[in-house]
């Protein structure tokens, strides 16, 4: 079987809907359904990384490097901690709504 084309977020809309996607797959961000085997926590975090470095012109160097910093840290979080046991992955759900809130701020100077 063919594997499919990964897709990475083009807008800050999309890397706040990948952010989104993995909220609700934290922390192991494995696909339940059998549509998306490839899912995995690597995949998830090279999407969000593409979407970044998509909008990066957008959202200013220093914004870049602080999601880029959050992103490393919230994926430590989620690696560590991955039956939900310990509290961290809540800790790394907690970056990843503060990356939202940042992601959001920057769109609505952009308008």
């Amino acid at each position: 079987m063919r594997q499919a084309r990964m897709y990475v977020p083009g807008n800050v809309g999309e890397v706040i809907d990948q952010l989104n996607h993995m909220l609700l797959g934290a922390p192991k961000f494995e696909d339940k359904t059998g549509y998306f085997p490839n899912r995995n926590l690597e995949y998830d975090f090279q999407q969000l990384a593409g979407g970044l470095n998509n909008v990066r012109q957008a959202l200013g160097e220093e914004r870049y490097q602080e999601l880029t910093r959050m992103s490393d840290r919230m994926r430590a979080l989620f690696e560590a901690d991955p039956e939900d046991k310990t509290g961290q992955t809540l800790e790394g759900c907690k970056i990843l709504h503060a990356m939202e809130d940042i992601l959001r701020q920057a769109a609505r100077r952009r308008l």
